[in-house]
């Protein structure tokens, strides 16, 4: 009998469920886009109902393929987009608010009055993270005081809150298992990444009470079964990792130092660091990479808000696109980029800058520029940005000498040439670009013993190509030099 594994990938834009065979294979693919709501300038909401129906509508897809196949579906992985916040009544199930989205902004004033009271230094020690509206901690806030029905829920005990993985585990198990695992607790500001607690003075301070926090598990761990009512059969949930941290596994970066970069909507890069947490002097995070047997792994991460994002702002607003592929064609038929450059802080900047104020700005717009200049200064702008990023690690002392890349970016061979040429480095793209559903299937199939080591995972992983650096240093340094003339305006 034939043996798979799922992978349930809920990202930002689509929810998607793999099929994958034991090998690491991609079966069968079911996938869902969503609606992105934007109340307000900086606010970004998704529907929490929408978010459950279009996995649930994948995973059955799934099932059933599995059925058709004759195969034996061996366990559940769950990889979800991070940090995306939803609070519900635990009685009915029904969401109080709609998720708030880690893009969203609308928490900056109150952050900035956190900081003014001096909470930074001791929050980053605990958690890694810099107080931003990007973490959940704000959103949580954000809801129990605006949003009139919580005050009751907690009065009753009726209230519950998760990040998006807590959410389908909860909706899954039909009510039985309210849980979440390390790499996403790392990343609600909440969670005392050196003690592997919820904190206590950070939720006090924030007047959040713990009561409504899951429990937290290892990223690989029983995280209960899925109720037969909801997926027809029972099926067991074995592992759970952020979307980044499961790409970092995919991609095997298993070792202190190995580091993989993904460029999906937002592009985040993350390094190994090895049992030992590094802070930063260059203003990247500190975070769990993944927890095994009870022992954490930590990895320095930079996070970029926009990479793919603004590839969908080309095609769905201004219109200059009708697919994505195109880029790559439009990119490559200019041998120069004119000296446009677009800085896409739709939703603020992320690392190294952490302005969440920062709007986007298209700089060296001449009578000749056209069209064809901003879709590939946008495509570019994923490269200066993932430059900013690699150049806060080599501050830090930390000089990648190879990076593995990952994401729906990344198929795109012009890119991926140019960002090896900008950021100056050895860029690697495996086999198998789905590389977080593979991660987190992956580390299913390690707990239910299907793969017996790690080392036995890493001899799974495939190469599909090398880019090297070929770019004169004048022209990268030219280019450079105007990119950062272009963040100097943004920021001002």
């Amino acid at each position: 009998m034939k043996k798979f594994i799922i992978s349930i990938d809920q990202g930002t834009t689509s929810s998607r469920v793999i099929l994958f065979d034991t090998k690491g294979n991609i079966v069968f693919v079911s996938q869902y886009e969503f609606k992105q709501y934007f109340p307000k300038n900086g606010w970004v909401e998704h529907n929490p109902n929408e978010i459950w129906s279009t996995t649930l509508r994948a995973l059955k897809q799934v099932i059933n393929k599995a059925k058709k196949l004759k195969g034996h579906i061996l366990t559940i992985g769950i990889t979800n987009q991070r940090e995306t916040t939803i609070l519900w009544n635990k009685k009915t199930g029904k969401p109080i608010y709609n998720a708030i989205v880690w893009q969203d902004r609308r928490t900056q004033d109150y952050c900035k009055l956190l900081k003014k009271k001096n909470y930074e230094n001791s929050f980053r020690n605990k958690t890694g993270l810099f107080i931003d509206p990007y973490f959940s901690a704000t959103k949580i806030k954000w809801i129990l005081d605006n949003v009139k029905i919580s005050k009751k829920l907690l009065s009753s005990n009726d209230l519950l809150f998760g990040t998006v993985d807590t959410f389908l585990i909860w909706k899954l198990t039909k009510g039985k298992q309210h849980l979440t695992e390390a790499s996403n607790a790392s990343r609600t500001m909440l969670y005392n990444i050196n003690n592997n607690k919820w904190d206590k003075e950070i939720l006090k301070k924030l007047n959040i009470p713990q009561k409504i926090l899951p429990e937290v598990k290892n990223s690989a761990d029983n995280f209960g079964k899925t109720d037969k009512k909801i997926t027809g059969v029972e099926i067991s949930i074995s592992a759970v990792l952020g979307d980044q941290q499961a790409a970092a596994f995919g991609q095997t970066c298993f070792e202190k130092g190995s580091i993989k970069s993904t460029y999906g909507t937002g592009a985040f890069v993350i390094m190994n660091t090895g049992p030992k947490k590094i802070n930063s002097k260059n203003k990247l995070l500190t975070t769990i990479c993944y927890r095994l047997n009870n022992k954490n792994t930590y990895a320095l991460e930079g996070s970029i808000f926009i990479a793919g994002a603004g590839v969908q702002w080309l095609r769905d607003k201004v219109k200059l696109i009708k697919k994505a592929p195109e880029t790559e064609k439009i990119s490559k038929s200019s041998k120069i980029n004119d000296g446009v450059f677009v800085v896409p802080a739709f939703s603020g900047m992320g690392a190294p800058y952490w302005r969440p104020d920062a709007r986007g700005v298209i700089t060296g717009l001449t009578r000749d520029s056209d069209w064809k200049s901003i879709v590939r200064a946008t495509v570019e702008s994923v490269g200066y940005q993932s430059f900013d990023l690699f150049d806060s690690m080599n501050k830090d002392g930390l000089k990648p000498r190879i990076v593995k890349v990952d994401g729906g970016m990344v198929a795109n061979n012009w890119f991926t040439q140019f960002l090896a040429d900008i950021i100056n480095l050895k860029v690697v793209r495996p086999k198998i670009l789905e590389t977080t559903a593979l991660g987190v299937a992956l580390l299913a199939g390690l707990q239910i013993g299907e793969y017996k080591t790690l080392n036995q995972i890493k001899n799974m992983w495939k190469k599909d190509r090398v880019f090297s650096p070929n770019i004169k240093k004048t022209l990268r340094n030219e280019l450079l030099a105007g990119w950062k003339l272009a963040i100097k305006k943004t920021l001002a």
